[in-house]
């Protein structure tokens, strides 16, 4: 009998000790959504807490500017740096206009995207919140920009270990330009044959550039591959619009800002390349020459028209989703952000946790098309 007690009490002790060792090591960016009330309540007690600072404004000076200068050198990955899906918050970390680790705050986001591509600051806001209160930690007010969260080396990370951009169907989502789907295993580093496939399409229908019309066929390209080949593919609110939206960023973003006329920016592959593979601004780059948010959403749209959806039993059964936002109800993406994906991994917050998310909340409102008469939301009430 005492040697029973004695296997029970040792078992019992080895548990309590991996249930302690998991949590000092869950990393002070990693997401919160979805975690246990029990599992909230160790690591939220254990992390630094943090009042979110109100979001930077627009820059004092919008203008054109040098951006690869010699205060943000290039400089390759070190062991346990992190990237992700997102090919301009890489190049930002490699420059260091973010923290060179991957691991940074949304205002050092906001900053970042705004400085060094010139960004518009209410998309800025918009982008950084969105991916804050899917993606980051809201208790220590930092985020990762990849889908790889464990410094500790191990790829993919510990289940218990979320975050960073890779969420799936908010920011990372399938039918990326660049990357590969959710359902096919890694979701965030950059893939070859995709990027083939952009360089095809430039040359096909943009005579070697990526431009608004390369944008339109290879959106539409990406979208029907997708259908075909993954049986889980999902194009609902709030994918529906980050898919639409980051297939302009490559021609508005990417493109020297010393070239003026906008409407008919082009990017070339060499520097395409630079930026989706190596993580790194062309020489002697400048940003955009004034700030955007991106411009050809309905043009790239209205090509190939398409209502947000998903297949439901398989490799083609796509089917449409009417409750889904889309850009005819473009309040939709902000209730749906919040009612369905931020509720759903947030059902029941208490203490700093709920703070947090109703103060990043109010964040969000201000930034989205809200102040254009959506009403906010108080999911978890108010202060």
């Amino acid at each position: 009998m005492a040697g029973k007690y004695s296997f029970l009490s040792l078992f019992s002790l080895l548990s309590l000790l991996t249930h302690i060792s998991s949590t000092l090591a869950f990393p002070s960016y990693g997401s919160l959504g979805g975690l246990s009330g029990r599992e909230l309540d160790d690591l939220v007690a254990r992390l630094p807490q943090v009042v979110p600072p109100n979001p930077p404004g627009p820059l004092e000076f919008s203008g054109p500017k040098l951006v690869n200068d010699a205060d943000h050198p290039w400089e390759p990955l070190r062991p346990g740096d992190i990237r992700g899906p997102c090919p301009g918050l890489n190049t930002l970390a490699s420059h260091g206009y973010l923290p060179r680790d991957g691991v940074a705050t949304p205002t050092q986001i906001i900053n970042a995207v705004q400085e060094g591509f010139n960004m518009a600051n209410k998309a800025a806001r918009f982008a950084a919140y969105s991916a804050h209160l899917v993606d980051g930690n809201l208790v220590t007010d930092l985020l990762s920009i990849g889908g790889k969260t464990s410094k500790t080396g191990e790829d993919p990370p510990p289940p218990a270990i979320v975050g960073g951009l890779n969420t799936h169907t908010v920011f990372e989502g399938d039918a990326s330009l660049t990357r590969g789907d959710f359902f096919f295993g890694d979701n965030h580093s950059f893939n070859q044959t995709l990027f083939d496939q952009f360089i095809e399409y430039s040359n096909r229908f943009g005579d070697g550039f990526y431009n608004v019309s390369v944008a339109a066929e290879l959106r539409h390209q990406r979208i029907q591959q997708s259908i075909a080949t993954n049986p889980t593919f999902d194009l609902t609110s709030p994918r529906f619009f980050t898919a639409f939206g980051e297939a302009t960023l490559p021609y508005a973003l990417f493109v020297d800002g010393r070239i003026t006329e906008r409407e008919t920016a082009r990017l070339d592959m060499t520097n395409a390349t630079l930026f989706f593979r190596d993580s790194k601004f062309p020489n002697d780059f400048w940003r955009a020459p004034a700030p955007s948010s991106g411009t050809g959403i309905q043009d790239i749209l209205s090509a190939y028209p398409i209502a947000p959806g998903r297949n439901v039993d398989g490799v083609n059964t796509y089917t449409p989703d009417p409750t889904s936002g889309d850009f005819s109800n473009p309040c939709g993406l902000y209730t749906g952000l919040v009612n369905k994906t931020i509720k759903g991994l947030y059902p029941n917050p208490t203490g700093v946790l709920r703070r947090n998310l109703i103060i990043n909340l109010g964040f969000l409102y201000r930034a989205s098309s809200g102040g254009d008469g959506c009403p906010e939301l108080f999911p978890y009430g108010t202060l």
